[in-house]
């Protein structure tokens, strides 16, 4: 067996560190809609991208499709870009036009 010399602990952050942790600005996630994106495709997406249950996603889809564009998530900018990126890939791979954009929340 090997011992370890590790903390069994981790250690306390610092003030300066728990600051900026806290300063990290939230982004929010905006589906926009479009005249050739399906709304079952919409739906999928925000169940399996999101984490969304199914009403909650028929919700929002309505959302998108009668009011133009739905916030459907508020995240870390680097979580909010990879969301971003695997909804246009998604789409892209169905052959679908379908976006969405990031803003600072």
């Amino acid at each position: 067996m090997i011992a370890s010399t590790a903390p069994s602990v981790l250690p306390e952050l610092s003030e300066e560190t728990k600051s900026e942790i806290e300063e990290i600005p939230p982004y929010k996630v905006i589906l926009l809609d479009d005249n050739v994106t399906s709304m079952e495709f919409v739906v999928r997406i925000l169940i399996q991208i999101f984490g969304k249950d199914p009403d909650t996603a028929q919700a929002l889809m309505w959302q998108v499709h009668t009011e133009g564009a739905a916030h459907v998530a508020t995240l870390s900018k680097e979580q909010a870009e990879l969301k971003q990126e695997q909804v246009h890939n998604a789409a892209r791979a169905e052959g679908f036009p379908f976006r969405c954009v990031i803003e600072p929340a």
